[in-house]
């Protein structure tokens, strides 16, 4: 008798055949990934997937999992050994936002590609200009803005900037994203022209031995 495979474990099993090369080849990816979600069966699989998850994988997803200012970041699928992660991001009704990452200006140290599984957000990418060691954002200017409604799908690569300023109730987004391609990323707040760089908690472990 065959076993039908999961839908991440069937997307996993498509993406690992783009190889150790699929960070360089993002644009294909997308291609995929916008080919991919938008057929009909999508969301029904993927609420599957997450019904029938055994004990001990609901453990590993929460374990793998986050709490942002914004939404909460639910990982489904992170092997070390492939380029790549599953995540759905579960947005925080908008009274509950506290001032953070999201609505600031920001990339990502990841390319990442996202379908809009439910509920809408407005959102903004901008230009920015950075200092000599591209370490700080001096300046910011919006690009184009626009809503991104229910079913529709975009990308974004890590030299991207952009911003999610709101989002309605109950926004709901599926995620593809690369694993980091730089060892930071930066967040710019327009209304007090205040840059930030983010180093992850991880990287910064060598550091701490020297400290204590």
């Amino acid at each position: 008798m065959l076993t039908r495979l999961s839908i991440i474990s069937e997307l996993a099993d498509e993406l690992r055949g783009f190889g150790d090369s699929l960070i360089d080849r993002w644009q294909l990816v997308d291609e995929w990934f916008q080919w991919r979600v938008c057929q009909p069966s999508f969301r029904a699989r993927l609420r599957r997937h997450l019904g029938e998850l055994s004990a001990d994988h609901a453990k590993q997803v929460t374990a793998r999992s986050r709490e942002t200012t914004t939404h909460f970041a639910w990982c489904l699928l992170d092997d070390p050994t492939d380029p790549f992660s599953f995540w759905l991001n579960e947005y925080k009704p908008q009274r509950d936002w506290l001032r953070g990452y999201a609505d600031s200006v920001h990339n990502h140290r990841y390319h990442f590609c996202t379908l809009m599984l439910a509920g809408s957000y407005l959102h903004e990418r901008f230009a920015v200009t950075l200092d000599p060691a591209e370490s700080a954002i001096t300046s910011a200017r919006l690009l184009r803005r626009g809503v991104n409604e229910t079913g529709s799908t975009d990308t974004l690569i890590s030299t991207d900037f952009h911003r999610v300023p709101r989002a309605v109730d109950g926004t709901l987004t599926f995620l593809v994203k690369s694993k980091p391609v730089r060892g930071w990323s930066l967040s710019y707040d327009p209304i007090s022209h205040t840059s930030r760089k983010h180093v992850p908690v991880e990287s910064r472990l060598g550091e701490l031995t020297t400290k204590v």
